[in-house]
């Protein structure tokens, strides 16, 4: 009998997530989705301290700083359009206050230091091969930050320029955090501005380079194939968002789901499950709270968080 899609079935990963570990997710705006999924779930992550970072080299230079603790100063941030911001920063931590960005950028760098020097798991999403070099000074940026074109060449990253890079850094993240395990991903999110074709060499480099460090590092790294589930196994334009590119929901969540069960045991899994139950009845909406029927759902909630904290004393709750 034939069957009318391709299903991905993962098998467990030596890799495991608990939540008595650190997760560190850098990249990306696919990091974002599953990465929040562990945070709305109290694992002990961090997402994206640099804000979405979507080429190679750029998440390398945004890690490399992390890593250093190294802290900004004013002669690391500009000004346009009444705005301060960094070039390897996201726009989002860009702010008419000067003191208020570098306090900003400096805060989330210190955290991220200390996370990621402890990190069990750090998850790297990478989206595009194409980079903006700002004429001026010859550096990779990792966001434009609506500045004119003018200003910028676009280059693209061949497999060899990014394994070079990533071969380098790697043994020096492993020096800081030797068992570090790192999880590789291609975001499935689509570079329209790249063109259709472009978008398909862009996401070719990126999946021959992280194959090939996969390879470099069997010990400590391996692939996840968020882009091939969307690609090829859901396939279909219902599982995009209404600008035709993002995953939707259901897509994420489908994802999501091939990730839980390639990277936690069925314990934490069952933890999930209760952890979602109890979220959802804490958030459920109430018009009458003066009622004896809300009083006993109050009481009985309260017990069932009670034991859930005594059970797993580890999780922050």
């Amino acid at each position: 009998m034939s069957t009318f899609r391709s299903e991905i079935d993962l098998q467990a990963s030596s890799i495991r997530i608990d939540h008595r570990g650190r997760v560190f997710f850098h990249g990306s705006c696919f990091t974002d989705n599953i990465g929040q999924k562990l945070k709305d779930l109290h694992f002990p992550v961090i997402i994206n301290p640099f804000g979405v970072v979507y080429n190679p080299l750029s998440a390398l230079n945004s890690l490399g700083i992390i890593l250093d603790n190294d802290e900004y100063t004013e002669d690391d941030i500009e000004c346009f359009n009444e705005l301060w911001f960094s070039w390897d920063h996201h726009s989002s931590f860009s702010n008419a206050n000067k003191d208020e960005c570098l306090k900003h950028i400096n805060g989330e760098i210190k955290s991220a230091s200390k996370h990621l020097k402890k990190t069990d798991v750090l998850l790297l999403t990478f989206g595009t091969a194409f980079v903006y070099r700002l004429k001026k000074n010859g550096r990779i940026v990792s966001n434009c930050h609506k500045l004119p074109e003018k200003e910028f060449d676009r280059i693209f990253l061949e497999p060899e320029s990014i394994v070079r890079a990533w071969s380098s850094f790697i043994p020096e993240l492993l020096k800081k955090n030797p068992a570090m395990k790192i999880i590789f991903t291609i975001s499935p999110v689509r570079h329209w501005k790249d063109g259709a074709h472009g978008n398909q060499l862009s996401k070719a480099s990126l999946l021959l380079a992280t194959d090939q460090i996969c390879k470099m590092f069997p010990d400590n790294t391996e692939y996840f194939p968020a882009y091939e589930i969307l690609m090829d196994d859901l396939r279909d334009y219902r599982f995009y968002a209404e600008d035709m590119f993002h995953p939707n929901s259901i897509a994420v969540n489908y994802i999501w789901e091939k990730f839980e069960k390639a990277y936690f045991k069925k314990e934490t899994i069952e933890i999930n499950k209760e952890l979602t139950a109890i979220l959802q009845a804490k958030n459920h909406r109430v018009f009458n709270k003066e009622t004896d029927a809300y009083r006993k759902f109050s009481e009985k909630l309260a017990e069932r968080i009670k034991k859930f904290k005594k059970d797993y004393p580890y999780i922050d709750f």
